[in-house]
């Protein structure tokens, strides 16, 4: 679910975080005090515009930093809420955006492939073979983080594995119906 902050809530870092440079890719520490503008929250990340004009991305679960509550898409999973494995793992993948793209990733097809595999009697391995939208994306490796991150919160998650491909080469095509609408390609 997409937040917006009318336009950017200003806010003063009440402690020092971590946040990473949009589209680089860098990860850079974000000094208690600065002022940074909130513009959106998607999936449970803040992007934020920092005071001298660098976007970046902060992890929903240092939103204390920024004075706000932590998003409901990373507060921890409930191990018994009735959702198998399969289910949970989908339910997170969609909780993961490009961040220059307002849609999740399942929703722009760059999920190719997801299998689940149960080891032993209480653990589950995740395969994922993804893409990104375009081969140089300095995002890249956050995006695989993200997903990696998030599907090893899933209670009973053991291994994840996310093999990034690019053969086929995405294309917009691959989108769902409801993403090329909200992205104004319909």
């Amino acid at each position: 679910m997409l937040h917006m902050y009318g336009g950017g809530q200003s806010v003063y870092l009440t402690r020092d975080c971590k946040g990473i440079q949009i589209p680089e890719g860098i990860t850079k520490i974000l000094d208690e005090g600065s002022q940074v503008y909130i513009t959106q929250v998607l999936g449970g990340m803040f992007t934020v515009e920092t005071e001298y004009g660098f976007l970046m991305r902060i992890d929903g679960k240092d939103a204390d930093a920024l004075g706000q509550e932590i998003p409901p898409e990373r507060q921890a999973l409930d191990a018994d809420d009735g959702k198998s494995v399969e289910e949970k793992v989908w339910q997170q993948l969609k909780t993961c955006y490009d961040p220059e793209i307002p849609v999740n990733i399942v929703d722009l097809g760059l999920i190719y492939e997801c299998k689940i595999n149960e080891v032993g009697q209480e653990g589950h391995e995740v395969s994922i073979k993804m893409t990104l939208t375009a081969p140089g994306c300095g995002m890249g490796e956050v995006l695989t983080k993200d997903v990696e991150t998030k599907i090893r919160e899933i209670p009973g998650v053991f291994t994840v594995n996310i093999e990034l491909v690019f053969d086929p080469a995405w294309e917009n095509s691959m989108m769902s119906e409801a993403a090329r609408l909200q992205l104004g390609m319909m």
